[in-house]
């Protein structure tokens, strides 16, 4: 079996979902008051990785955190809709580049996989319309239907993402060799080097210095 792994952020999604989700929120018309304390929170943080005191793994881990900390015990099918609104929007914007290769390895009669370290509801609206034999994002933790107020969400991230791939392949053969990872930053690189088929898309400087180096493709 041969797979096709796609990132979403600056990927399949030509640009960063975090800041539009903070705009998301901050101008919602029901949830609008969560935006002061979640801002409040993740400011001292966001100032000392500015100042390069803090990780940018955990800077960004710890936002993902305080975001769905804002919105305390809220119902799930609260949540959802909230992350279907803006994925709608979202979706009129995927890249139709990545999209043709998408639909081309289907065609081809490869195992497609979104694999992000975006909410995994907000993955699964933004490709309602979008056929992926595999979503893996950063899941939200739920009970009794609703969010399990101050528990830690499982960020999809760096080495991660290799974690869950090699998990959820696990009783599969895979033709490595054969396969294709599609990604935009140097922290896609583990999953990158899985596939004999890389492709740097839109590249931040570090990977493009990578993908030159290796000679990988290169699609901007």
């Amino acid at each position: 079996m041969k797979v096709a792994i796609f990132d979403f952020d600056g990927t399949l999604f030509p640009n960063e979902t975090f800041p539009l989700l903070m705009g998301h929120l901050k101008n919602h018309p029901i949830h609008f008051h969560k935006y002061r304390n979640f801002f409040l929170r993740i400011l001292p943080v966001y100032l000392a990785y500015k100042c390069k005191l803090y990780p940018e793994q955990k800077m960004k881990e710890y936002s993902m955190r305080s975001y769905i900390a804002a919105f305390g015990s809220s119902p799930k099918a609260e949540i959802e809709q909230f992350f279907s609104q803006i994925g709608g929007i979202m979706s009129q914007n995927l890249s139709e580049p990545m999209l043709h290769r998408l639909e081309q390895h289907r065609m081809d009669g490869y195992y497609t996989m979104l694999v992000s370290g975006a909410y995994e509801p907000l993955l699964n609206s933004v490709t309602k319309n979008v056929n992926f034999d595999c979503i893996i994002g950063s899941s939200i933790p739920f009970n009794d239907e609703k969010l399990m107020k101050n528990s830690s969400i499982n960020y999809i991230y760096g080495e991660r993402k290799t974690e869950f791939i090699n998990a959820h392949l696990s009783n599969m053969k895979v033709d490595w060799q054969n396969s294709f990872a599609y990604g935009d930053s140097f922290t896609d690189l583990n999953v990158l080097e899985l596939v004999g088929n890389p492709v740097a898309v839109n590249p931040e400087p570090r990977l493009l210095e990578v993908a030159n180096h290796k000679k990988w493709e290169i699609i901007k």
